[in-house]
């Protein structure tokens, strides 16, 4: 599976820089984080516990960093197990640039599934990734400025609630 976006962030670079390497807020920000333990020099452990479609799992992985260029670029590599479930691997390469209204974080990330999740199919497992990623930078906006994430008129539904393209556009629903 392969993904790319990018996402404005009401933040400067060094300040999200800095939030990325730091493990309490990638807990604060990663769906279903119950731990985040580790160093950007040592890597980070992590426990996540998620569903994937018909699929609940608890995956305890490896995050290392590499490539870190202060306030502009890192690569994330990382490896996670969910028993039966199966497991996860992959790695992203996040460049982050000044924008007008903070900072433009673009990412590329390639990743593997295996086991119980791989039978699923790479459209559940592409929906729910994408799904994850706009999570978590929806959780790293409001960490970082949370009036920002508040005057975004509810980008992000709340619990789990999903909104049509209609009810965005027309701001009823």
């Amino acid at each position: 599976m392969q993904m790319s976006d990018h996402k404005e962030i009401a933040a400067d670079p060094a300040t999200v820089y800095a939030a990325l390497l730091t493990p309490e807020v990638l807990q604060a920000c990663v769906p279903g984080a119950q731990d985040v333990t580790g160093t950007p020099e040592e890597g980070f452990q992590a426990t996540v516990t998620q569903k994937v479609g018909p699929v609940k799992a608890t995956f305890k992985g490896q995050v290392t960093l590499s490539d870190l260029v202060e306030n502009e670029k890192l690569t994330i590599s990382g490896e996670g197990k969910g028993g039966a479930a199966g497991f996860a691997k992959g790695g992203a390469i996040v460049t982050l640039a000044p924008s007008g209204s903070g900072t433009l974080l673009s990412y590329d990330v390639e990743a593997k599934v295996g086991g119980k999740l791989a039978q699923l199919g790479s459209r559940i497992i592409d929906g729910f990734a994408k799904k994850m990623a706009d999570q978590f930078f929806a959780n790293l906006q409001a960490h970082l400025a949370p009036e920002a994430a508040a005057d975004d008129g509810g980008d992000a539904p709340e619990d789990g609630e999903k909104k049509g393209w209609f009810s965005k556009v027309t701001g009823r629903g």
